[in-house]
């Protein structure tokens, strides 16, 4: 009986992902279409190097960022206090958190960012896209 439950347990253990990315709402092509307004200031590159979407560096890489803590990208060097303080509180970039943020940071936060509002037909649509680059991709 434990090796049954362990069993399932493992299987359970690695569907958790596919399970994820089901419950974001979203379409991912749609998604890759709006991100060419995010990919002004921000890139997309796994943890070996790799860019996987080109973009700028204004903004910290969004790999993973589905999922991560706030303010919490290595590589990126410019968090504003707010954001960093957010991070430190254990704000996770949730779908529904991220749903929040991306059409207006500065509201969100309460202080100036250099995120500007996005005009996205779905903001649902970027999150799926972005959902599909992260460790749990990786992993795959």
């Amino acid at each position: 009986m434990k090796t049954i439950l362990t069993a399932a347990a493992a299987v359970l253990a690695l569907a958790a992902p596919a399970f994820a990315q089901d419950e974001i709402a979203g379409d991912i092509k749609a998604g890759g279409k709006d991100w060419k307004k995010c990919k002004a200031c921000h890139a997309i590159t796994d943890p070996d190097g790799e860019k996987i979407e080109k973009g700028g560096k204004t903004g910290p890489n969004l790999w993973g960022v589905v999922g991560r803590q706030a303010g919490t990208d290595p590589e990126f060097g410019k968090y504003t206090d707010e954001m960093t303080a957010l991070g430190e509180g254990g704000l996770e970039w949730t779908p529904e958190e991220l749903g929040k943020y991306i059409p207006n940071a500065k509201e969100y936060i309460g202080a100036k960012t250099a995120m500007t509002p996005q005009k996205l037909k779905d903001v649902n649509n970027v999150i799926a896209f972005l959902a599909q680059y992260g460790p749990e991709e990786a992993a795959e």
